[in-house]
């Protein structure tokens, strides 16, 4: 991870370039250059193991075994000199993360976690168990959003304690698992934006639903992820303003 972070701050200092892709989000020539480097580092050391990346090795589907990485999760914040974007990578095996490696150069954060080494974690019992009370961070509802995001949005200003929109859905879960955020809701997530950071929650003992209120699976148009608690409220809140909208022409 020290190497990635060394060419992220040299893509930083050289001056970054965005395009726009099919889908409306924004990339950079770091993206691809870290998708690059990585990919590389994990064929030399892990040989044998695929790689799901977002920029250059997707294919779409998400091995059952193997590695799934963002290159840069939050790229927008990255090409705008804002601090809130990550380097995010996760293995899977039986199609679950089951290890997580995060970094955030400019929060000064790196962080790790192996779901099996912590089987019986617990999340802190001082945590918020309502939504009332709650600081709920929302990702996912920027290019091309329904007229239900903004809604679901709209509606939590007022449901919860306070919303938080950091543009980064991998630190909107990690960020539940360190404490900055109780829980957090990720609209329409893919694999990437998502995996490293579903080990690290899992890990510290935090529930992550599906629409359909069991574990997170990747056909999920939404992820919740909170305290037990907390999270079967929250998607319960989440699921009926976004519910209507998702037919599988808009997924």
């Amino acid at each position: 991870m020290a190497s990635a972070e060394s060419l992220l701050r040299a893509f930083e200092k050289d001056g970054i370039e965005t395009s726009l892709k099919a889908s409306g989000e924004e990339v950079t020539q770091a993206d691809r250059g870290l998708e690059r480097h990585i990919s590389g580092l994990l064929r030399e050391h892990a040989p044998g193991l695929p790689l799901l990346g977002e920029e250059t090795t997707r294919d779409g589907s998400v091995p059952e075994t193997g590695w799934i990485l963002d290159p840069i999760d939050g790229t927008m914040n990255f090409a705008r000199g804002a601090p809130y974007y990550a380097i995010a990578l996760g293995l899977v095996d039986a199609g679950r993360p089951v290890l997580g490696v995060v970094s955030a150069p400019r929060l000064q954060l790196r962080i790790a976690a192996d779901v099996d080494a912590c089987p019986a974690a617990e999340p802190p019992a001082t945590r918020a168990r309502s939504l009332s009370r709650a600081i709920v961070g929302v990702s996912g509802t920027g290019s091309r959003r329904l007229p239900a995001e903004t809604e679901l949005v709209t509606r939590l200003q007022t449901g919860a304690y306070r919303v938080r929109m950091h543009g980064s859905m991998c630190l909107d879960v990690v960020g539940v698992a360190m404490g900055w955020l109780d829980a957090c809701v990720c609209v329409r997530p893919k694999p990437w934006d998502v995996a490293a950071g579903l080990a690290i929650a899992r890990s510290r003992g935090y529930a992550a639903l599906s629409a359909d209120g069991g574990d997170f699976t990747w056909s999920s148009p939404v992820l919740v992820v909170a305290h037990p608690e907390l999270a079967a409220e929250l998607l319960h809140f989440a699921w009926t303003v976004l519910s209507a909208a998702y037919r599988p022409r808009e997924l």
